[in-house]
This record gives structure tokens, C-alpha cells and sequence, in this order.
């Protein structure tokens, strides 16, 4: 037996065994996640495409989300729109884990190669479990970079054959990576790097013959994506979004810094959760500092780092080049979003670092002891991202009802504006389309009935919206007239009753004096979500119009002074 087989038989059952326990990890994380995807609802971005795209055409396909191309995230929408309708985000949340195992399977496979089965296995617990990046974990829209990254690192697998079949497959994978989003472009200059440098490599006198599967033969590896992406951009990309400026570009290499720390930063734990980003922590500084001193140390020593380091390392860099140059509010270095890719990164630059050092079980067990507790300590940002998703959910389902419960009336171009809706993730939300899109795939706003029951910042976000979308006008006029229908007598001071009001038109007659308080409810039950005055000596008319649920509104006059009030219709 030859002494590669031999070795090999050694570490078989080490591999094996690692094998498995991965097999477990992934079940976890399945389970983990979509726990915390459970009961969520579509948010922010995910609604151009539920709105604006439902049809099959090229249009619909092929236009840019902000700056991106978005060709398979928007059929995988439509795909799942056509089989599941819009009552549910659940789908999606399956499609996202799935494509969350695969890409952290893939990345183990990467590492696996360089440093074997057990550094492999803490790589992929890091990746699996990296609660900052919450946003790409829990937030089926961000199929499209995780996609990119899917096919993007299967690419870089491709390329480790070094032979033709390698090469065909990683330029399908890059043609499905440039689909997804427009990571998919770094992942092409990385391709680019590999060409580049093996054809360096061959003699002179083989060069141009591409012999040995290295020379130009093989540039359409990256060509072939490359041209359809200029393609996509000719035709529809040109119009995209674009937040490049000259002080985005001067500014760029502080933003890579800091998202290599940022990405650092949140696999090693040493990152806080804050709002929709993740906090900036200078640790990531600190670590980044200490591995740049063991890198050169170790080159003083002699090991040297795979040369399939330079195709990872340009894609890395013009990843996060490419997020600087479009860099806004919102979009910072150390934001959620990024931090999935950017750790991905991190973690196959390393095993290309480290190419060929086998770690012993004395190294291994505290390494895998703290990518334990580390996994464990990144759930806390996790589930505080998961808390963030579901106060977002019960706004949109509440808000989404009171259009619903409009429907009759509302104007189609009536917009939940972060003012109504109380979150600025609605934007996108038009009364007419997405009442358009209810009728042909469904809902998922709650029943009236569910609103009802829901908890209270809902109830009263709903109101708003009503009062605004039916809607529900209170007008003063001079002069405190009464008489009428139904007319009751509202007494003066804080402890007049609320009233029930029906659709129509009420007027509430209120005597000489100062400005009496009027507020209105329908489904909030800790207090009043609509205000307004009337003042002493006039009378209000409040105008509502009947809709689709049962439920009255309520209302309640403060005044120091008695009033009137009246059924005029």
C-alpha cells in the first residue's frame, strides 16, 4: 500500500466521523432557523417583486432592483407565487435555508481540501450559525446575494480540477452567480485572477497554445457571464440605481477595511446588534492585527499560501469594493446584510492561508470548544434580529388589514407611507396593486377578526391607516348646532363615556367654551390612536365611510363644557 493510501485509510474514520457530525449541525441549523422564521411576513424590499412582478415576461425579469440584476430571485418568486400564493412567506423561508446549507456545505468543501474535515466542520458552524448576519439568514429577499455566493463559491471548487471539466462547470455556475445578483460580478473577476495566473505559469513556449488547459482557451470561463452581464446591462441594467461618487471611490479602501474587521468581527462573536445593523466593534481591528503579524511570521518560516488564494482574494476585494462605490446611509461596512458574504470570505481567504497545516487534536479540541461557544453567543443578535422581523410583521399584517378593510373605498394610489403605516419598510405598498395581487394570489394581512386579537402597536397602526385610507374626515363648522337623530348628550369633563359611531356623517355640537379634545379608535383598546381638537361654540362633522368589517368606532370628547352629539345621515 502506497504511503498517500495508507494516510488516507488513517484519517478515514476521522473524516467519516466528521462527516456525520456535520450532517447533525446542518439539522440544527435548519431547525434554528427556521424556528425563528416561523410566523414572519414578507418585509421591505419583497414587495417590488410581489407588486410589480408578477408576470413573465422579460421586463419583469430582467429590470434592475437598485443596482443589482435579479433574474432568479424574481423567478424564484414567481415560481413560488404560482404555487403557493402570497398568504404565506413560509416558501421562501424554506428556499433560503436551503440555499443557506448548501452554500455553507460548499464552503466546507473548500476548506475541507486545504485543512481537512475538522477545521472544515468549525468553518461551517461559524458560517451556520452567524447570528449578526440575521438580515441573510431570516430574510428570504436575500436569496439574491446568497445565491450569488451559492454559485460563486461552487465556481471556486470547480477551478480547484484545473481541467476542462472544471472550467465548463465553473462558467455555468458564474452564468447562475451573475443571475442572483450582482455579487456575481466579483466572482468573475476572480475568475479573471484564475485565468491570468495559471496562463503565467506555463512555460513561454506553451503559452499560447493553451496546452495543459491554462492558456486563453479557457478565458471564457469568465467571458461567457461577463457578456451576458454586459448584455442584461445594454438592454436594462444601464437604468439601474447607482450611488457612485468620487467621494464613495477615494473612500473605498477605509470601507474595505472595515468590513474585512466587520466580517472578522462577527464570526469571532465580537459584534452587537443595533436597529438594522450590526454594532461597529473595534475587535475586528485587534484580530485583523494579530493575523497579519502571524501571516508574516509564518512567511519568515516558509509556508506560503495556496495559490488559489488570488481568485478568492479579488473576488473578496471587489465585493466589498463594489458595496463602497454604492455606498449610503444604510449600507455601512458593518451592516447585516453584508456580513454572510463577508464572513463566507473571511473564512476561504483563511483556509488558503493556512493551506496544508494539519491541525492535532491538541489545537483542534479548544478550537472546535470556543466555534461552540461562539456559535452559541451569536444567537443572542440572531433572535434579536428575529425580534426586529416580528415587530415589522405585526405592523405590515395590521397594516396591510386596514387596506383590506378599505378596500371598498380606498384610492389606489393611496401608499403606506412610513407616516400611516409607522415603519418606513412599507414604501412600496400601493392600495391598488397590492389589492390586485390579494385577488390573484391571496393574503397575508390578518382577518379583521385576527386584528382584533392582535397585540395593541398593531391594533392602533391599523386605525391610522384606516382613518387614512377609507377615510374618516372631521371638519369643524362655526356654531354649536344641534338636533338630529339618535342625538345624545355628551357631559362635560374627563369622564364622559366613549361613544359608538356608525358610517355616515355625525356631528358632535360643542357649547361656548374652550376647545373641547375629540379622539377616535376602532380596534385599539389602550387608548386613542386619532386626535384632533374641536373648538368651543362649533360643531364637528365626522364623516366615515362603511367598509368591510363590523366593528365600530369609538369615540371620546374631552371637554369642559357639555356637548351634543347627533346622527345627520
Amino acid at each position: 500500500m502506497s504511503a498517500g493510501r495508507a494516510a488516507a485509510a488513517r484519517d478515514w474514520p476521522r473524516s467519516h466521523a466528521a462527516l456525520a457530525l456535520y450532517g447533525l449541525v446542518l439539522a440544527v441549523a435548519a431547525f434554528v432557523l427556521l424556528s425563528c422564521a416561523a410566523g414572519l411576513t414578507y418585509f421591505q424590499d419583497a414587495w417590488e417583486f410581489l407588486l410589480n412582478r408578477r408576470s413573465f415576461t422579460a421586463d419583469a425579469l430582467l429590470q434592475p432592483h437598485g443596482e443589482h440584476i435579479v433574474v432568479f430571485p424574481v423567478a424564484i418568486q414567481q415560481a413560488l407565487l404560482g404555487a403557493f400564493g402570497m398568504d404565506s412567506a413560509r416558501p421562501g423561508d424554506v428556499v433560503l435555508v436551503v440555499a443557506l446549507l448548501l452554500s455553507a456545505t460548499l464552503v466546507f468543501a473548500y476548506v475541507r481540501r486545504r485543512l481537512g474535515p475538522w477545521p472544515a466542520l468549525i468553518a461551517a458552524v461559524l458560517l451556520l450559525f452567524l447570528g449578526p448576519a440575521w438580515q441573510d439568514l431570516l430574510w428570504p429577499f436575500q436569496i439574491s446575494l446568497v445565491g450569488s455566493l451559492l454559485f460563486g463559491v461552487a465556481m471556486l471548487l470547480a477551478l480547484d480540477r484545473e481541467d476542462g471539466r472544471g472550467d465548463a462547470v465553473a462558467c455555468a455556475c458564474l452564468v447562475l452567480s451573475v443571475g442572483f445578483s450582482s455579487l456575481g460580478v466579483a466572482f468573475v473577476v476572480g475568475a479573471v485572477v484564475d485565468v491570468l495566473y495559471r496562463r503565467s505559469r506555463l512555460p513561454a513556449a506553451h503559452a499560447d497554445k493553451g496546452e495543459r488547459g491554462a492558456g486563453w482557451g479557457r478565458a471564457y470561463v469568465a467571458l461567457v457571464p461577463l457578456l451576458l452581464y454586459a448584455v442584461w446591462y445594454v438592454g436594462w441594467g444601464h437604468r439601474a440605481d447607482s450611488q457612485m461618487t468620487l467621494h464613495n471611490v477615494l473612500v473605498s479602501p477605509r470601507f474595505l477595511l472595515e468590513s474585512l474587521s466587520a466580517s472578522l468581527g462577527s464570526l469571532l462573536a465580537l459584534s452587537t446588534i443595533a436597529g438594522e445593523a450590526v454594532g461597529r466593534s473595534r475587535w475586528g481591528y485587534v484580530v485583523l492585527a494579530g493575523i497579519v503579524v502571524l501571516l508574516a511570521y509564518g512567511w519568515r518560516r516558509g509556508q506560503r499560501p495556496s495559490p488559489r488564494l488570488w481568485p478568492v482574494l479579488a473576488s473578496a476585494a471587489t465585493f466589498w469594493l463594489l458595496a463602497a462605490f454604492n455606498f449610503i446611509p444604510g449600507r455601512e461596512a458593518y451592516s447585516s446584510r453584508y456580513l454572510y458574504v463577508g464572513g463566507a470570505f473571511v473564512l476561504l481567504i483563511a483556509a488558503d492561508l493556512l493551506n496544508g497545516i494539519r491541525l492535532d487534536r491538541r489545537a483542534l479540541l479548544p478550537a472546535a470548544a470556543i466555534a461552540a461557544a461562539i456559535a452559541v453567543v451569536n444567537l443572542t443578535p440572531l433572535r434579536e434580529g428575529r425580534d426586529f422581523f416580528r415587530a415589522q410583521t405585526l405592523l405590515t399584517r395590521s397594516d396591510l388589514a386596514a387596506i383590506e378593510i378599505a378596500r371598498r373605498s380606498v384610492d389606489p394610489g393611496f401608499a403606506l407611507t412610513t407616516e400611516v403605516a409607522g415603519t418606513p419598510f412599507l414604501n412600496e405598498v400601493r392600495a391598488g396593486e397590492y389589492l390586485a395581487a390579494v385577488r390573484e394570489h391571496g393574503s397575508p394581512a390578518y382577518t379583521p377578526a385576527e386584528l382584533a386579537r392582535a397585540e395593541e402597536a398593531g391594533r392602533r397602526q391599523a386605525d391610522v391607516v384606516l382613518a387614512n385610507a377609507l377615510p374618516v374626515t372631521v371638519d369643524s363648522v362655526a356654531g354649536a348646532a344641534g338636533g338630529g337623530r339618535g342625538c345624545v348628550r355628551v357631559p362635560a369633563g374627563d369622564a364622559a363615556p366613549p361613544v359608538r359611531l356608525r358610517p355616515g356623517l355625525t356631528r358632535v355640537a360643542v357649547a361656548a367654551g374652550p376647545a373641547a379634545t375629540l379622539r377616535l379608535r376602532r380596534f385599539a383598546r389602550g387608548g386613542y390612536p386619532l386626535e384632533g381638537t374641536v373648538p368651543g361654540g362649533s360643531t364637528a362633522l365626522i364623516r366615515i365611510v362603511a367598509d368591510a368589517a363590523e366593528r365600530p368606532w369609538q369615540m371620546r370628547l374631552q371637554a369642559a363644557q357639555r356637548a351634543l352629539l347627533c346622527r345627520a345621515e
